[in-house]
């Protein structure tokens, strides 16, 4: 009889194979390590019976690691750990994993990888096969592949065995070996360098804070940092809009603007003034249309993470953990997969079927096997896992905390994914006042569909009152709203992991690990609200390599890595090839950057002289979890500034200044109305100068940089006054006192262009301005 040594990712995995194999008779026995267990069974493989050992790893056992005479970080030269020679070790804390593997691979004839089927998954592989294979060279080597913890998976894994993927393992071996040289060197520089010059602020020792480079870490504190500054050199632009207030039925309806807004006052007074002449509205079309909401796509892991931080208020890392421990124990499939579209082979009817034994929405799932299973696909597909979608149902009583929340998002998405999309009927009525139209709104909800299972979501009826087409309006209100253009908000988790898997910086298996990391090197910190915020130190790191003309935070670098790691899985390039190409561009940037590390000292001093302190002697100017010493929350983020942990207050803001004058009597006016918010931090023709000089900010986080001048705008309204030509009367404004008015031409195409206004003759923002306007 064949002896095979299985040996899973994980205990929980190897104790759910063993059931199944065994169809539950495996005997358990106790392993070198008490947190992986060895379970003995009898079960079928190559159509003979075969006995079988199953244990378990707890993730990878070996890392890269430099000889010992590369260890002192005072004595050897930084740059020779490009060029040093590595090894492949098993780690302290693996010990006992290791013992038990070479003990029982030396009483099998063939090993059996059952660790997770992704480029991770794979490498670790490797690493129990070259452990196992010191005890025991006449191994056979195979390997398993599967999707989920469940019967039909797991056999079928064990009845198509295949053989490990080199090219897969020879990729993340050089992801692995070229994180250590690059991230080793670049740590020991800024490290050394910053806790030399600012003793007091990071000590002197080797105990003390580490500031560790990474190529994935850096491009993630990159996006918190160009966001920040983005807000902080946002300039808010003041605009004005029409909008046309009309009451029917107890209902009040707005009328929006056809030309959403102007950065002209007068221009805006002109075209008002040109509307209030018409006394009247006309409704020029009432449209009925069909309006559906769409369910959500199948989910991936990146949407997971998305999902668990915005929803259910939990940590991409957090919700991870959580996912993986539902996967081992059988109720989920493999969380971490690119794939948002469902295989055409598998049948979800079962699944569906099995939600029915809910008492929460077992009726909704009844509804979807009567309407049809339809799932709606994306178009990603890693073609190793399907989307993350329920095994098993599972009563809200046999879970707790976390991990019903985690099986209930699961639930709740795969069910509202095979279901109907939401149904209502949208109204829209066009309105003209004068040459200007409007236009509003109305939805009615005819069928709820997903949204009745899918409590992450809301879409609400907006009531709309009847309209005909033809009818004349004179009971409405013509007015003039003014706002200001708004930055973006700061970026919260979610955000940052959809850039990262935008920017390709790291894999699905290890976004929300690059992002915990930079939390705890204290680069970011955490609001209240959840956004993210740079520290002082994140900002000086970030703006010291751009200083020295090396964007090390953009994420280009590690982008073209990927790319090439995955020509290596495709078997397009070598794996040694790859590497020299890395290291030698790493290499060039290194050199450079220790003979230029004085800018990396000097962006720290800024930021610090700018937090009121004194540089080395000085508390700490970078924050310590949520509440440390970073930059105050930029304007448009919101949020009370940070205090220094060991510094004084930030310099306190100046004075903001008056809300905007009403442009005419019957004007409203709304700031920063949300819904003109500026994706992006930009104003509409890309403008990006400093937030301070609009809303007062407190201290600027980067105080080299110089904001752009302030728009021209291009209209009648920005020329300079002239005085009133011979033929034309003098007319006064409405100051007090009175002044001469000047005469302006409206430039804009349209019925009055060319026509001559009167405006009062103060430039706009003066306090003392008035508001007259007459045509000529």
């Amino acid at each position: 009889m064949k002896r095979a040594l299985f040996v899973a990712e994980k205990n929980d995995v190897a104790k759910g194979v063993a059931a199944i194999l065994s169809n539950g008779s495996a005997n358990r026995k106790e392993g070198r390590s008490k947190f992986n267990k060895i379970y003995t069974l009898t079960t079928e493989l190559f159509g003979q019976r075969a006995a079988v050992s199953v244990t378990s790893v707890s993730g990878h056992l070996m890392n890269w690691q430099f000889h010992e005479n590369m260890a002192n970080w005072q004595t050897v030269p930084m740059v020779d750990l490009f060029e040093a020679p590595v090894r492949h070790v098993v780690t302290p804390d693996m010990k006992l994993i290791e013992r038990t593997l070479r003990e029982q691979a030396q009483q099998h004839d063939l090993l059996v990888v059952w660790t997770d089927c992704d480029r991770e998954g794979e490498a670790i592989g490797a690493e129990i096969v070259k452990v196992c294979r010191e005890s025991n060279r006449r191994l056979d080597i195979f390997r398993a592949r599967f999707s989920e913890i469940t019967k039909v998976a797991i056999t079928r894994a064990a009845q198509n065995l295949i053989r490990l993927d080199d090219r897969t393992v020879a990729a993340v071996d050089c992801r692995s070996e070229l994180d250590l040289r690059i991230g080793s060197a670049f740590t020991r520089l800024q490290t050394l360098h910053l806790r030399n010059r600012f003793r007091d602020l990071l000590g002197s020792s080797d105990v003390n804070k580490v500031i560790s480079y990474g190529s994935c870490q850096f491009p993630t504190l990159g996006f918190v940092t160009d966001r920040y500054k983005a807000i902080e050199n946002f300039v808010s632009e003041q605009f004005w809009k029409l909008l046309v207030e009309h009451t029917r039925d107890g209902h009040k309806v707005d009328f929006l603007w056809a030309r959403n807004r102007v950065f002209d006052h007068d221009t805006a007074l002109v075209l008002h003034e040109d509307a209030k002449e018409a006394k009247e509205g006309v409704v020029e079309q009432v449209t009925k249309k069909p309006k559906s909401k769409w369910r959500p796509q199948a989910l991936d892991t990146v949407e997971l993470e998305k999902l668990g931080i915005s929803k259910l208020r939990m940590s991409a890392k957090r919700t991870m953990q959580v996912a993986e421990n539902l996967y081992s124990k059988g109720y989920i499939s493999y969380p971490r997969t690119e794939t948002n579209k469902f295989p055409a082979g598998l049948n979800l009817t079962p699944l569906v079927e099995q939600q029915t034994n809910s008492s929460i929405w077992g009726d909704f799932a009844a509804e979807v096997l009567q309407n049809g299973v339809h799932p709606r696909n994306g178009k990603k597909s890693d073609e190793a896992h399907p989307p993350i979608h329920p095994l098993t149902f599972v009563d809200r009583s046999q879970l707790q905390g976390d991990d019903w929340k985690v099986y209930e998002l699961v639930v709740r998405h795969f069910l509202a994914c095979v279901s109907m999309d939401a149904q209502g009927e949208e109204t829209v009525v066009n309105l003209r006042v004068g040459n200007e139209r409007f236009h509003a709104s109305g939805l009615r909800i005819r069928d709820m569909g997903y949204l009745r299972v899918y409590v992450y979501e809301k879409w609400g009826n907006r009531l709309l009152p009847g309209y005909t087409e033809g009818e004349k309006l004179t009971d409405f209100q013509l007015k003039i709203t003014d706002g200001r253009t708004q930055p973006p908000d700061l970026l919260t988790e979610a955000d940052l992991i959809a850039l990262m898997d935008k920017y390709g910086i790291g894999t699905d298996a290890t976004h929300a690990e690059h992002i915990e990391k930079i939390k705890t090197r204290e680069y970011i910190n955490v609001k209240n609200d959840g956004k993210l915020l740079p520290s002082f130190l994140g900002l000086a790191l970030v703006d010291g390599y751009d200083d020295m003309g090396f964007a090390m935070s953009k994420p280009d670098l590690r982008a073209n890595l990927e790319i090439r790691l995955k020509e290596i899985c495709e078997g397009r390039r070598q794996k040694q090839e790859v590497l020299d190409e890395q290291v030698g561009k790493y290499k060039a940037i290194f050199v450079e950057s220790e003979r230029k590390i004085d800018v990396l000292s000097q962006s720290l001093q800024r930021y610090l002289d700018r937090n009121g302190q004194n540089g080395p002697g000085g508390g700490p100017g970078f924050g310590h979890g949520g509440g440390g010493g970073g930059p105050p929350p930029p304007r448009g983020g919101g949020g009370r500034p940070n205090q220094p942990r060991g510094g004084g207050a930030p310099k306190p803001p100046p004075k903001p200044r008056g809300r905007p004058k009403k442009a005419a009597s019957e004007d409203v006016v709304v700031i920063g109305d949300d819904n003109d918010r500026q994706g992006g931090g930009q104003a509409e023709d890309g403008m990006i100068v400093s937030l301070s000089e609009v809303f007062g900010s407190m201290t600027n986080p980067n105080p080299t940089r110089k904001p752009r001048a302030p728009r021209k705008s291009s209209t009648a309204a920005n020329k300079a006054p002239r005085a009133p030509a011979n033929d034309e009367e003098e007319v006064l404004c409405q100051c007090s006192p009175p002044q001469v008015s000047v005469i302006k031409v409206v430039q804009k195409e349209g019925p009055n262009k060319g026509k001559k206004f009167y405006t009062c003759s103060l430039p706009y923002g003066s306090d003392e301005k008035c508001n007259f306007f007459k045509w000529v």
